[in-house]
C-alpha cells in the first residue's frame, strides 16, 4: 500500500506486482510509479504487518526499534515476518526520506479478556509472550466500520460474529466494539480449516507424526500451513469455487466443503454462546462474499440462534442475507483491508484520510 499526495490528496495505488521476491516487487513497483507518476509526491508507505505481537496496539510510523522488535517476532510467525521486514527495508533503501507506517493485522484483538487470551499451558510462556493474539485485525476494523455506516453505531454495540472466509478463514466475536474472541490462535494456522492450513488439531498429533514418520518441526509447520486444509482433505485444490464444481463427482471435494461449512458453523455457535447471544453476523472474505451456497450451508440449523436467511437475497449477494424478520441481522460485506492500511497512514502521519 503506498499512500500519495499528488493532485489529489486522496490518492492511493494499490496494483498487482510481477517480482520474484518483496524487495523485488518494491522496485518494480517505485520505477512504475517513477514512470507513471512522476509529477506525484509520495506522502508515505502503509504495510500489513500480520504479527504485532503483544507490543503494538495501533498503527504505529516504523523507526530502528520498531524494526528491531520485529526482528525479534520474527520466530512468532516466520512466514510472514521476514518478508515484511524485507519489503520495509526495500523502500528504506529507495526511499529515505519518506516515512513508513506499520498496520498490524494482532492489533483489533491486542486487549482480548484474559480467560481468551491466555492458553491453558504452563503460565510460564506467556511472559515469553505465547498468547492468543488473533489475526485478519483489519479486516476486521474495516467490517466494523462499515457496520456502523450501514446500521448505525448502535449496531457495533450489540453481539457481532464476523467471519472473514477466504483463503484464510477465521471468526471474531465482538461485544460492544471490543474482540472477545477469535479463532486464529498464537498463529494463523489455527481455528477453522483454510485453504491449506489445517485450522485446530490434536497437539498429539506432531509427536505421532514424529514417531511414526520421523517428521521434524518444520516438515510439521510445512504440512499444516501448506498442504493440508481444502486441499489437503480434497487431495486436489483448495479453492472453494474448484471444489464445489467438483463435489458432485468427487467424494473428496463434497468433504472438504462439508468439513468447512462444519466447523465454521460450530465455531459461530461456540462464539455466540461466549457473547451470550448474537445481534449481527456478518460475511466477508473471498468465501464469504461470493459463494452462497457455503453461507447457506453454514447457516443451517442455526435457526435456534435467530439465524434466519432469505434464499433470494442470499443467492443474489444481497448486502443483507437474513429475512426482515429474523432475530439476526446477517450480512454479507465487502471487506478492504486497504483502506484501513491507507486511512491509518493518514492518520499517523497526519495527512488528508482517503476514503
Amino acid at each position: 500500500m503506498v499512500s500519495m499526495r499528488g493532485p489529489d490528496p486522496a490518492t492511493k495505488v494499490s496494483r498487482p506486482v510481477s517480482a520474484a521476491d518483496h524487495q523485488g516487487a518494491a522496485e518494480v513497483l517505485m520505477n512504475a510509479l517513477k514512470g507513471e507518476l512522476n509529477d506525484v509526491h509520495l506522502a508515505g508507505v502503509g504495510h500489513r504487518i500480520v504479527h504485532g505481537g503483544a507490543t503494538y496496539s495501533a498503527p504505529r510510523r516504523i523507526d530502528p526499534e520498531m524494526l528491531a522488535t520485529l526482528r525479534g517476532l520474527s520466530a512468532f510467525d516466520p512466514e510472514h515476518l521476514p518478508p515484511e521486514i524485507s519489503l520495509i527495508e526495500a523502500f528504506q533503501h529507495r526511499l529515505p526520506d519518506t516515512p513508513q507506517v506499520a498496520c498490524f493485522d494482532t492489533a483489533f484483538h491486542h486487549d482480548l479478556p484474559r480467560v481468551a487470551r491466555l492458553l491453558p499451558i504452563p503460565r510460564r510462556y506467556e511472559a515469553k509472550g505465547v498468547r492468543r493474539y488473533g489475526f485478519h485485525g483489519l479486516s476486521c476494523t474495516f467490517l466494523m466500520a462499515e457496520l456502523a455506516r450501514l446500521d448505525g453505531a448502535e449496531a457495533t454495540k450489540g453481539r457481532v460474529v464476523l467471519a472473514h472466509l477466504g483463503s484464510g478463514a477465521s471468526l471474531t466475536a465482538v461485544r460492544g466494539g471490543q474482540s472477545i474472541d477469535t479463532s486464529m490462535s498464537f498463529t494463523p494456522a489455527s481455528g477453522v480449516p483454510m485453504s491449506s492450513r489445517a485450522g485446530d488439531l490434536d497437539p498429539g498429533l506432531m509427536a505421532y507424526l514424529a514417531r511414526a514418520e520421523g517428521m521434524t518441526p518444520d516438515q510439521f509447520a510445512d504440512m499444516v500451513n501448506f498442504k493440508s486444509g481444502l486441499k489437503g482433505i480434497s487431495e486436489t485444490s483448495g479453492d472453494m469455487a474448484e471444489l464445489l464444481k467438483g463435489e458432485a463427482d468427487d467424494v473428496r471435494a463434497a468433504e472438504a466443503v462439508a468439513i468447512f461449512c462444519y466447523q465454521v458453523r460450530k465455531g459461530i455457535g461456540a462464539f455466540a454462546a461466549a457473547l451470550g447471544g448474537l445481534d449481527a453476523l456478518v460475511f466477508a472474505g473471498g468465501i464469504g462474499e461470493n459463494a452462497p451456497v457455503v453461507r447457506a450451508r453454514i447457516c443451517e440449523g442455526l435457526g435456534f440462534l435467530g439465524i434466519d436467511l432469505d434464499e433470494a437475497r442470499n443467492d443474489a449477494n444481497a448486502p443483507v442475507i437474513s429475512t426482515d424478520g429474523g432475530r439476526v441481522r446477517v450480512r454479507m460485506i465487502h471487506t478492504d483491508e486497504e483502506v484501513v492500511i491507507a486511512q491509518s497512514v493518514a492518520r499517523v502521519l497526519g495527512l488528508d484520510a482517503p476514503s
